[in-house]
């Protein structure tokens, strides 16, 4: 049966040539050897006129066309150079826009490669550019036109925007390699494409059968696609092959060093873009279950030294935040830094949780595990408010499920527990997550290995998800919510982020147990990984940075970092009071939920976007949802599998097949990757914006375990255990180390959260007064000290080398090494005399080649017999995925191994 690949998108680099009377986009693939072109039309003054050419040119071909018309356009016969002119160069369309006057067209200019995955390039956009299409002598101007285009562009595409041209970012790696593992039946395929120039088979002279291979084409996941309101208008026109899909939020990766094995750790956050907006604008849910603040965050895990998305492993797990998804909502307008949370519409039977809950069974299937961690207690109500509704709308949409596929509640008052003296967060968290894990599994693409048998664990055998031959998958999902859902989801979502690492690194083979420490390489590296994710998603929702980080959990925080979290508490008022709004607007305006028209009020005028995002409020529903059969047909006829993995004919729809030339173009992704028909470089090739290495964080002395899983001190990492610091605070922490104050306290650490209510404030100020005595030292130890700060930052020579370099060699040291410096200086000695007999010590410097004709004229390539070439053809089906089945001697080689190394 023919294997399945997906598509790299033919259109990576373009050009806009300008007459005019049109604009001409010419886009290529990255070879350069397939060109499509664009007609856009630039009279009509209003309407967008696109003409999608719908031949492939050579670059020859290309070249004729763009000669042909910039003789065309000249004014002049005879005219040198005006009648095609070369616009800009890109690497994308990110869509169309209109407000009051014509079209704009978007085009990504810049782009970095942040993350790859199995070959597959992930891109972050630097830089874009925005083009007005209709011709000055046609416009027909509005004053309010300049004042839509700076909202438009007040949405920052420079920053967290990501896009590939051969990966689906709005999907899951469980989902995309599950639709290369799906059979194809021969009726929905399209006829193979024979043509020589479209692909090569290398095996065809052999007289060998052609490689037939099923490339799939598959609809993007709407809600976390942040352009396809400005694709719609030309996503029916247009070739598939110039609609690119970008997604918003946060793409890192990481490498690990597992004794010089890299192991990439990437983490995307994929933010939702239906209700999406800024902090205490968008709260809770819509009328149609899309939740405020819902990002699916994703870890995989895969080992970089088979680059191959179907010969590697690799490994995902998946976690969501959001909203608590009723009809609440914040009032700014008192200018409170807590403002008061109210419940806008009853629910009775919880209709919109219902929504909510029966999109994520469809996308992750059972058991949905919801984390709640909003305060229980509290003199005024003002989270507790939320519980209350909550807790009784998963109750009664429970009763309507199979128990076994029920929707799990955990309610759990992280900032209690913070307070706490007795009680440890991070410890709670942990049994959390590992109950968690067990109930949802993960992702796997390759079945249980052979060092499980060697090494069992008794807790790999309770593992939850659902084991299938070709490794395990994962069914259900952790919901985690908290108010704001940032500092203490992200704190949450790090514990169980670390939990499912331990068992993926063991899943692979990479350790004995599944079980990470605090304080390694691996868990700092992943630490810093997380806290770049909370940050970023944290600007992105509250305007400003993470409040309370793992650190402050941990209560080994430095005590600059009290100052640090007042500042961010700070920055993120200042954010929601004086410039959310303005950032709403944008968001509504880009994401077309808002689009401007002569006959409605401007965007500024509206005194809220509630009707934006609630359509119920201005058009009645055609039919109603049911309260009792609250899921979509065909859910719970697949659980615990998800609906959308499942092999169904409405999924299979979705997804188009077409018949290609194994050696096709448009499915290489070696080829793509590592670009043979050109001179590259490795810093270009390899040019990952890596956002850590274990390198970072290995120590530098000699002697220590470089095992990236070895618990640490502080004083043996590299990087420091208090995080990311500068040099000045650095050197400020080595002078004020004997006189510091010791880290705050629990009372400090939950006084200064964001999330505590004002009563909670006045009664922790008075605990927060009362520091530890700071003991200052005398002049005389402060210079003492200060003289003593350089051999204190040096560590001693016979540490660091293991011998003393004061001292002389001893004499059997010398004599070696006068023994090595008279052969090197044999070695290199050239007699200036015609005795050839005196030249035997000379090293002889002729070339040696294997070509028999090697010159600037000519080159004669060598002979390679029969051997070399079946060596060689076994090694490029290795890297295919194509294993060929063990001989006699490799078997015996095995055995011998496994007996000398186990036995």
């Amino acid at each position: 049966m023919p294997v399945n690949a997906a598509v790299i998108r033919g259109v990576q680099k373009l050009v806009l040539y300008e007459t005019r009377a049109r604009y001409f986009l010419v886009g290529s693939n990255n070879a350069q050897t397939k060109n499509r072109v664009l007609k856009i039309d630039r009279t009509e003054p209003r309407d967008l006129l696109i003409i999608d050419d719908k031949h492939v040119y050579s670059q020859q071909e290309v070249r004729e066309l763009l000669g042909r018309l910039d003789l065309g356009n000249r004014t002049k016969i005879g005219q040198k150079g005006s009648g095609l002119s070369r616009a800009v160069s890109a690497h994308g369309i990110v869509g169309f826009v209109r407000f009051l006057e014509g079209y704009y067209i978007v085009l990504i200019t810049k782009r970095r490669k942040m993350a790859d995955i199995g070959g597959h390039s992930i891109y972050k956009i630097e830089d874009t550019t925005m083009i007005y299409i209709p011709n000055d002598s046609v416009r027909v101007t509005h004053p309010d036109e300049a004042r839509y285009v700076r909202i438009f562009q007040n949405v920052d595409l420079s920053s967290n925007f990501y896009f590939s041209y051969s990966y689906d970012l709005s999907y899951s790696l469980q989902y995309n390699m599950t639709l290369l593992q799906m059979p194809c039946d021969a009726g929905e395929t399209e006829e193979l494409n024979t043509s020589r120039q479209d692909s090569f088979d290398i095996f065809e002279e052999e007289g060998l059968p052609t490689q037939v291979v099923h490339s799939l084409t598959n609809e993007p996941y709407a809600k976390y696609v942040w352009n396809v309101r400005l694709l719609e208008k030309v996503k029916d026109i247009v070739h598939p092959d110039w609609l690119l899909y970008i997604i918003h939020g946060f793409c890192g990766q990481s490498k690990l060093l597992i004794y010089g094995r890299p192991v990439h750790v990437t983490l995307i956050a994929r933010r939702s873009s239906r209700f999406a907006g800024t902090r205490f604008l968008k709260r809770g849910a819509n009328c149609e279950g899309d939740v405020a603040n819902e990002v699916e965050t994703e870890q995989i895990i895969h080992d970089a030294s088979v680059m191959s998305l179907t010969a590697g492993s690799f490994s995902s797990c998946v976690q969501v935040r959001g909203s608590v998804p009723l009809y609440w909502s914040q009032d700014i307008s008192t200018m409170m830094p807590k403002p008061p949370i109210r419940l806008d519409q009853a629910d009775p039977y919880a209709h919109i949780a219902a929504l909510h809950f029966d999109q994520m069974l469809q996308r992750f299937g059972s058991p949905i595990i919801i984390l709640n961690l909003v305060k229980k207690r509290e003199k005024r109500k003002h989270e507790k408010i939320l519980s209350e509704e909550f807790y009784p709308a998963i109750i009664n949409l429970n009763q309507f499920l199979p128990p076994v596929h029920g929707i799990e509640y955990i309610a759990w008052d992280m900032a209690r527990y913070t307070k706490s003296k007795l009680c440890n967060v991070l410890d709670r968290l942990s049994m959390i997550a590992e109950s968690v894990v067990k109930r949802t599994g993960f992702f796997v693409n390759r079945p249980d290995f052979y060092c499980h048998t060697l090494r069992p664990d008794e807790r790999w055998g309770d593992l939850g998800g659902k084991v299938t031959p070709n490794g395990r998958l994962q069914t259900g999902v952790l919901r985690t919510n908290c108010v704001d859902c940032l500092d203490r989801t992200n704190t949450a979502q790090f514990m169980v982020g670390k939990c499912a690492l331990a068992y993926q690194l063991y899943a692979l083979g990479m350790i004995d147990k599944p079980k990470l420490q605090f304080d390694t390489d691996c868990v700092r590296l992943f630490e810093e990984l997380y806290e770049d994710h909370g940050d970023t998603l944290s600007l992105q929702y509250g305007g400003s940075q993470l409040v309370h980080r793992v650190k402050t959990y941990r209560k080994i925080a430095p005590w600059t970092q009290h100052s640090k979290d007042i500042m961010q508490t700070l920055s993120r008022y200042y954010s929601n009071a004086f410039s959310d709004a303005d950032r709403q607007d944008s968001i509504n305006l880009f994401l077309q939920v808002y689009q401007p028209s002569e006959s409605k009020p401007h965007l500024w005028e509206l005194p809220t976007d509630f009707y934006l995002h609630h359509s119920d409020t201005m058009i009645l529903p055609h039919q109603r949802h049911s309260y009792t059969h609250w899921w979509t047909d065909g859910v719970l006829t697949f659980l615990p599998l998800p609906y959308d993995e499942a092999p169904c004919e409405k999924n299979r729809r979705k997804v188009a097949v077409k018949r290609v030339n194994r050696y096709d173009e448009s499915i290489d992704i070696y080829t793509e990757f590592f670009k043979p028909y050109e001179l590259t470089s490795f810093d270009d090739t390899f040019s990952v914006a890596m956002t850590n290495s274990a390198r970072e964080f290995m120590p530098k002395t000699v002697g220590l375990d470089p095992s990236p899983f070895t618990v640490r001190k502080p004083d043996e990492s590299a990087k420091s255990v208090l995080g990311k610091s500068s040099k000045e605070d650095a050197v400020l922490q080595r002078k004020t180390a004997a006189s510091a104050p010791p880290p705050p306290s629990e009372e400090q650490i939950s006084s200064s959260s964001e999330d505590d209510s004002e009563e909670e404030r006045e009664e922790d100020g008075t605990v927060s007064q009362r520091s530890t005595p700071i003991k200052l030292s005398e002049p005389s130890d402060s210079a003492r000290a200060h003289e003593d700060q350089p051999q204190q930052r040096l560590p001693p020579v016979r540490e660091t080398y293991g011998l003393n370099l004061l001292a002389n060699p001893p004499d059997e040291d010398i004599l070696i090494y006068h023994r090595f410096a008279h052969l090197g200086q044999n070695q290199h000695k050239v007699e200036r005399n015609d005795d050839t007999k005196k030249l035997d010590a000379v090293i002889s410097l002729a070339p040696v080649s294997l070509f028999p004709s090697d010159s600037i004229y000519e080159v004669l390539a060598p002979e390679v017999d029969v051997q070399s070439r079946g060596v060689f053809e076994c090694h490029v089906q290795t890297g295919r995925g194509w294993v060929r089945t063990l001989c006699q001697e490799d078997v015996l080689m095995y055995r011998e191994y496994i007996k000398n190394r186990y036995m």
